[in-house]
């Protein structure tokens, strides 16, 4: 597929885990290199998410999520040959030294703050991913504050500066979700659902496109078309019903 498809006032948006590991969503250094070659054979201009309403030929966000180590090692190198920015949404008490801030159980190797600070100083945007990666749309709503704010509070007092975009953890938020990021200050979110983004969508529910491990190359193509997910699609549509409906049995519980 050449690419030259991609529909007109749409912008893709691409979430990457790991670049290197090896579960599921890991993506070979390999493949990814093949696929930013594909991006920039093709004429795409890759944006950091907070700028991805910017006028540009062929946009293409490229997100990352968690914080892996491996991005400072593989992604990073690569994105810097290719001339092309990104985004990584950090989940500040995942970092290898956290400190007594630590919390959670990591899924790997992951960024050290002195990483975070030189993948920010090459101009890649740094985001929120939460503290702890909770599931936001369980908690209640005094948790659910101190989760959204602590992880941006920690980012932009290490950082020194603002920290105004993030992703929802697992991808789930809700209606209550999205009125509390607002509520602390952040301007966009990114969700899943497995959609190309157009004007249309909610800034705090951007919908993007998951990059696994076995996402080949041709099907890497179908997906800038927001084609090939049609199935992954229904199932995250599907799936939110099933955690509303588990909230509102959790409050009449008492538990959240």
């Amino acid at each position: 597929m050449s690419g030259e498809s991609t529909r007109a006032g749409t912008v893709p948006v691409l979430m990457y885990h790991s670049i290197g590991g090896t579960d599921r969503l890991a993506v070979r250094p390999e493949a990814f290199a093949d696929q930013m070659a594909y991006l920039k054979d093709n004429g795409f201009t890759p944006l950091r998410f907070g700028e991805r309403t910017r006028p540009a030929t062929r946009p293409v966000v490229i997100t990352f999520d968690d914080g892996y180590a491996d991005f400072h090692e593989h992604a990073l190198p690569l994105l810097d040959r290719f001339g092309f920015s990104a985004t990584v949404f950090v989940t500040t008490g995942w970092l290898h030294d956290a400190g007594p801030y630590a919390t959670g159980s990591p899924p790997g190797r992951m960024l050290t703050w002195r990483q975070t600070e030189e993948v920010a100083a090459t101009g890649v945007e740094i985001g929120a991913h939460g503290h702890s990666h909770a599931q936001l749309d369980q908690l209640g709503d005094a948790a659910l504050r101190d989760e959204l704010r602590h992880s941006q509070d920690l980012l932009q007092d290490r950082l020194g500066r603002r920290v105004p975009t993030m992703a929802y953890p697992y991808g789930y938020s809700s209606a209550r979700v999205r009125r509390e990021v607002r509520a602390c200050g952040y301007t966009a979110a990114c969700a899943v659902a497995n959609a190309v983004m157009t004007g249309r969508h909610d800034p705090f529910a951007v919908p993007r496109l998951t990059v696994r491990a076995g996402t080949s190359l041709s099907r890497f193509g179908l997906a800038l078309d927001g084609l090939g997910f049609r199935a992954d699609h229904a199932l995250t549509k599907g799936y939110a019903v099933v955690r509303r409906s588990r909230y509102a049995a959790r409050r009449l519980r008492g538990v959240a």
